[in-house]
């Protein structure tokens, strides 16, 4: 094994910044045990045969800057000399290279409004945490490859004392019930009203992905994805119907899986050979829609969502089935998603949310902490300021290679123990100490969001590493 660096990928003839990082972040997420002579081997060849690429689940963004400029006519288009102004919450929290990301976009001459929740930090595109508003335009980049990532939650009328006293089998639920990693299968047929949607049959691309969609159903992505069972605490008026008490909550963050990140890296290059902009803005190319694919991309986007959630569903449903125990509600919200929203004044706008959370008027959400750290379920207030967003957890404050490098796992495990949280897969760059405290990103939102109850991690299912 070996550490890239960025001259590496230099000598390879890769190019910009955003595609050295983006490489070496799936190499250290995905290929992290391959020798580096291998990690190189497969790098040249996502650079020499990118277009077997440009729909790979993770390679998607890296690949499509090896693809050639089309000549046209039309000349580059030029950003707004300054950026716009946009509300920030929780500047102290936010890094300036997420700011500067969130200032480039801001110079988009679609853009109308943004605002950056507490949680923000460092992305592909838009900075993970940033909400742009932009007018009769989508930007598949700043909808991001995983689209329609989201956050459920499903409450059961179970104590504490009744999970430890059948932790073995809920234990056993995670392990025979849910499926993590890249091209990762549940392996059992799954039965949906998702797979009847005739809008697979929209374009050449989602009938192609129709079939990868079939066997991902219901299986979860790597990274920070997981799910877990935890203990909930609820306020008394909390809007879902239930009394203000204990419950046991079973979790999930994962989404729209090989299907969103194909049609996300697909319409990402249509919008790069159409929109053309200075090189540092390339990935926030967009998409009209009033053309034939801004309108494609924004129904692929709209399916991708839909599917993401069921995805979510089946997780639930094995999971409660292999248990036997049946659900008293469920909260759920997505981000990594575009929207038109009646915004300031009235107008319509597409309101991008990359990892923000929505919060509209008394809109239900979920803001996770950490493996150990209690996450918040929460009630939007409809803050405009915000674009009637909030954050969409604590957000990272360490890279996953510095993680590896200032943390073992065997220490990681002890801290967990020290916590009561059981960890099944998982590894040191998802460790709680990469997470922003949630209680000081909670703090800089208290304008965005009413807290109505907490949600405890108890046992946390992640991608094995």
């Amino acid at each position: 094994m070996g550490n890239l660096k960025g001259k590496d990928l230099k000598k390879i003839n890769y190019r910009s910044n955003e595609q050295i990082s983006m490489a070496k972040g799936v190499m250290a997420q995905h290929y992290k045990y391959l020798q580096k002579e291998k990690k190189i081997e497969l790098l040249c060849d996502v650079r020499d045969n990118y277009e077997q690429y440009l729909d790979h689940e993770h390679w998607a963004g890296v690949a499509s800057g090896f693809e050639t400029n089309i000549l046209v006519q039309n000349e580059t288009i030029e950003l707004l000399p300054q950026a716009l102004d946009y509300a920030v919450f929780g500047s102290e929290l936010i890094s300036s290279n997420a700011r500067q990301q969130m200032n480039l976009a801001m110079r988009l001459p679609i853009s109308r409004a943004g605002a950056m929740m507490p949680d923000a930090h460092m992305g592909y595109g838009l900075p993970i945490g940033g909400v742009l508003a932009t007018e009769n335009a989508v930007i598949p980049y700043g909808v991001g490859l995983d689209i329609g990532c989201r956050m459920s939650l499903t409450l059961y009328d179970l104590n504490h004392r009744h999970f430890v006293k059948h932790q073995y089998k809920f234990k056993m639920a995670l392990k025979e019930r849910t499926c993590f990693g890249l091209g990762g299968e549940i392996g059992v047929p799954q039965e949906h009203t998702i797979l009847e949607d005739e809008r697979f049959k929209m374009t050449d691309l989602t009938r192609k992905l129709k079939g990868k969609a079939v066997k991902q159903l219901g299986s979860s992505g790597s990274g920070n994805h997981f799910v877990e069972f935890g203990l909930v605490d609820l306020e008394a008026n909390n809007g879902l119907g239930l009394e203000k008490g204990s419950y046991i909550g079973l979790m999930a963050h994962s989404g729209s899986r090989g299907f969103g990140a194909a049609v996300a890296g697909h319409y990402t290059r249509v919008a790069k050979e159409t929109t053309f902009l200075p090189k540092t803005a390339g990935h926030l190319a967009w998409l009209g829609l009033d053309t034939e694919a801004g309108l494609e991309y924004w129904e692929s986007m709209q399916l991708a969502g839909d599917y993401a959630k069921a995805c979510h569903d089946q997780i639930h449903y094995n999971i409660q089935k292999y248990l036997g125990i049946q659900p008293l509600c469920v909260i759920e919200n997505h981000h990594n998603f575009a929207w038109k929203e009646k915004q300031k004044n009235g107008q319509e706008w597409v309101v991008h949310r990359k990892g923000a959370t929505p919060a509209g008027k008394g809109a239900m959400g979920i803001i996770p902490g950490n493996m150990i750290q209690a996450g918040k379920i929460v009630k939007g207030l409809g803050n405009e300021q915000s674009l009637q967003s909030a954050s969409h957890g604590a957000g990272r404050k360490s890279s996953r290679k510095a993680m590896k490098e200032s943390l073992t796992k065997s220490a990681m495990t002890k801290q967990l123990k020290q916590a009561k949280v059981t960890l099944l897969g998982g590894a040191v760059d998802e460790a709680p100490q990469a997470y922003k405290d949630l209680n000081k990103v909670m703090e800089c939102q208290t304008n965005l969001v009413e807290t109505i109850g907490s949600f405890e991690p108890l046992m946390v299912r992640m991608d094995k590493k």
